[in-house]
């Protein structure tokens, strides 16, 4: 699947005028952003905006092999319309008792949108409203540069073990 968020670019501009079907040639993922193997250590995602892209595909597959992980997904967006695979994510929460989605958002009040989950962007009290210990879970961050240099930042000085912190940046959205 191929997921971006429309953005005033001109690449954007012309993806955007692709007609459907239309035949693609692509570079295959690469990377190492994938679930870890000890399922004794809880996985933590924190995602800002379009960085929910490669969690979404974790935790489909990890549900999909009935992974023995407990899994956390922290989800900020500004509103609730422009929150990517919230429905699917939401619905399997529901299914999956290993998984539990935590939305925030940021902006509330310019949504159209009612909004009864949290608020405000993810911070260390948040986590530890859902977290028993911030140490011992593997983290993962994907989302723009400077939320993922402030989550890493936010963590590190829970005193989570740095080798227990991966990320991936999403420039340019």
């Amino acid at each position: 699947m191929f997921v971006t968020r429309m953005r005033d670019t001109a690449f954007k501009r012309s993806l955007k005028k692709v007609p459907l079907s239309t035949v693609v040639k692509m570079d295959s993922a690469m990377g190492s952003f994938t679930l870890h193997k000890n399922s004794a250590k809880p996985a933590v995602f924190l995602a800002g905006g379009i960085g929910i892209t490669p969690f979404s595909s974790i935790v489909r597959q990890a549900d999909h092999d009935r992974a023995a992980h407990k899994l956390y997904l922290f989800y900020s967006n500004r509103r609730p319309e422009e929150t990517c695979f919230i429905e699917v994510l939401q619905n399997l929460e529901k299914t999956n008792p290993k998984f539990s989605f935590i939305a925030t958002m940021t902006d509330v009040p310019r949504s159209q949108k009612t909004w009864n989950g949290e608020t405000g962007r993810i911070n260390r009290d948040m986590l530890s409203k859902y977290l028993d210990d911030l140490r011992g879970p593997i983290y993962y961050i994907a989302g723009p540069p400077a939320m993922v240099g402030g989550m890493r930042k936010m963590l590190v000085e829970s005193d989570v073990d740095e080798d227990d912190i991966r990320t991936d940046e999403f420039a340019g959205y």
